[in-house]
């Protein structure tokens, strides 16, 4: 087994400022969240634009290079641009930081759904921003488009800059679709795929379901022709990321997906997750990946290539 590489997926664009004290909503506090998580072991580092204001969701350029920037001038992690962005942006909002900043990996959604986070506000009773609960309640009538030509699209944006595209699969279909962008040009193996669990719309994170997807990959894909990691969503996320560890898998951990360290125990940060998996990880005797040792098993270009590194 190559040693483990873990991902931290910081702020996301699910998540609210009124769900937890410790949700970074701020830039700042993205880039300490994030430097945090590559000092207790993570590798990568998913990341998302805020609104400096309100916490919003946002696909600004100039928040996501410095965001970047500040975050890489500070530790040696290999950065995930997302193309996820928030929901209901359009592809073209959710795509344009890629020919800008060209980041070594950036998420790619394999294919459409219904992405439902509105019973998330049934938690809050007093929102911090007018936005948060118009937010979450519109995604009970959103569907998340993410169709082969858009899909497309996005792959040609991230080959033109050297970005590996870690492939976002919610649902077995999705594999299917990863399948035949091989098949038809669009994608080149090997590729990275990130299982993503538990979101309402997509699969359930349950261990039958991680076996089935990734043995779907396998007789779809071919074993040779992958690289893997696994995501889940709320109170599934460790035990469904410790599955994916001993079935030779990586993992990825953070506050984007879950908000908890235990049942009513909420994370501090994403580090402390990081640390969690590490603890587990060392226990079972896997060794973490390094920055440098993720970029060899995923097959990144570097961050000596990427378009904020003149700011860093």
């Amino acid at each position: 087994m190559s040693k483990l590489v873990i991902t931290a997926a910081i702020t996301g664009g699910v998540h609210v400022p009124s769900l937890s004290p410790h949700f970074p909503y701020l830039p700042d506090m993205v880039i300490e969240q994030a430097v945090g998580a590559a000092e207790a072991g993570a590798a990568v580092l998913h990341i998302h634009a805020r609104n400096p204001v309100d916490g919003r969701p946002s696909s600004d350029i100039g928040v996501f290079r410095d965001i970047a920037a500040a975050i890489q001038s500070r530790c040696d992690a290999a950065l995930c641009i997302t193309t996820g962005g928030g929901l209901g942006m359009t592809p073209e909002e959710r795509v344009r930081p890629i020919g800008i900043l060209r980041p070594e990996l950036a998420s790619l959604n394999a294919g459409s759904m219904n992405f439902a986070i509105h019973r998330l506000a049934d938690k809050i009773t007093a929102p911090k921003f007018d936005w948060e609960l118009p937010y979450l309640r519109s995604t009970e009538d959103l569907i998340f488009p993410n169709t082969f030509r858009s899909m497309g699209a996005f792959t040609e944006a991230m080959q033109a800059v050297g970005t590996k595209p870690e492939l976002e699969i919610y649902d077995v279909g999705m594999i299917n679709n990863v399948k035949y962008l091989i098949d038809t040009g669009v994608l080149k193996a090997p590729v990275y795929l990130q299982f993503v669990m538990g979101i309402l719309g997509g699969i359930p994170a349950a261990p039958e379901n991680l076996l089935f997807m990734v043995e779907t990959a396998r007789k779809q894909i071919g074993p040779e022709n992958f690289v893997w990691s696994c995501c889940a969503a709320g109170k599934a996320q460790m035990a469904t990321v410790l599955l994916a560890m001993t079935m030779g898998g990586n993992v990825r951990v953070g506050l984007e997906d879950n908000l908890y360290m235990g049942p009513g125990r909420l994370a501090k940060s994403s580090a402390e997750q990081v640390e969690k998996v590490v603890r587990i990880a060392h226990e079972l005797s896997y060794e973490i990946a390094t920055p440098d040792e993720a970029r060899a098993i995923l097959g990144l270009k570097g961050n000596t290539k990427v378009g904020w590194a003149e700011a860093a």
